[in-house]
């Protein structure tokens, strides 16, 4: 009985947050299908009609087709940058073949706690000065290094839990250490990957702050910055911020529940060692 009512109340924790995550997103959904008239008369009940006319604004209006691919672009830039990087340092540093790992790894630690905001303007002056304004994949490579500690931190723990012996047979057997990596190693951190690349790619998607400092040209801009530029002329249209909102929302989500099982894999075998 003790047990029964343990799972019993866990389920039922589990099912009021399930419930506080979705019903924003459920919301979001009903409104996208309503004029602002019915939003602001019912927000809770269903629209009279099922219509796309706040999805074709949203779309014409929010530039969100070119938005769309510079959103791919960075967002993919940012997490194949961060994925080489944060794998081959987080090899180096769980096999501690570098003397100073120790302050290699304090370093990190301290870079993660330093706000990106005292870099903006320093960095802007140098990329402008470069002439890589508005450029979807420089800002990529800039969210990369925003996230490489984190990353990196992550990838050597996964790398952790690789027994040791592995690699001793696999160099015994002569191969050579980009085969050890590429072939042995990395098959087997997959789940790792695959957690860093979620986590990395969400917050590129969704980023903010660096995107709208170095993308200023309107044909440069991600989905998120094309959203922002609605609210002045749509900030009453609460229909279509929603349709506009709910076409920000759709890829990522569908990424995050394509990936979900091999995240939840990946944060459970990363939380064995530190």
């Amino acid at each position: 009985m003790t047990r029964s009512l343990k799972q019993l109340t866990g389920h039922l924790v589990l099912a009021v947050f399930g419930v506080i995550a979705l019903v924003p997103l459920l919301l979001v959904l009903i409104n996208s299908f309503k004029t602002n008239a019915e939003v602001l008369e019912s927000p809770f009940g269903l629209p009279a009609h099922v219509g796309f006319e706040n999805f074709f604004t949203a779309w014409t209006y929010g530039g969100f087709g070119p938005g769309f691919l510079n959103s791919v672009l960075l967002t993919g830039t940012t997490v194949l940058v961060v994925l080489i990087c944060s794998s081959l340092a987080g090899y180096v540093l769980a096999g501690q073949k570098v003397r100073r790992w120790p302050a290699i790894m304090v370093y990190f630690t301290m870079a993660m706690t330093v706000p990106i905001q005292l870099f903006i303007f320093p960095l802007y002056s140098v990329v402008a000065s470069l002439d890589l304004t508005d450029s979807p994949v420089v800002v990529g490579v800039i969210l990369a290094a925003v996230n490489m500690p984190f990353a990196t931190f992550m990838m050597r723990t996964f790398f952790l839990n690789v027994p040791a012996e592995l690699e001793e047979a696999a160099l015994m057997d002569g191969v050579s250490t980009f085969q050890l990596v590429t072939r042995v190693l990395l098959p087997l951190v997959r789940p790792g990957l695959i957690t860093v690349g979620v986590i990395v790619g969400l917050n590129a998607w969704n980023e903010f702050l660096i995107s709208s400092t170095f993308l200023q040209n309107p044909s440069a801009q991600t989905l998120t910055l094309g959203f922002l530029t609605m609210n002045g002329t749509f900030s009453t249209d609460i229909g279509t911020m929603m349709a506009g909102a709910l076409i920000l929302i759709v890829p990522v989500l569908a990424v995050f529940i394509a990936l979900q099982r091999y995240v939840v894999d990946g944060m459970a075998a990363g939380a064995v060692k530190g």
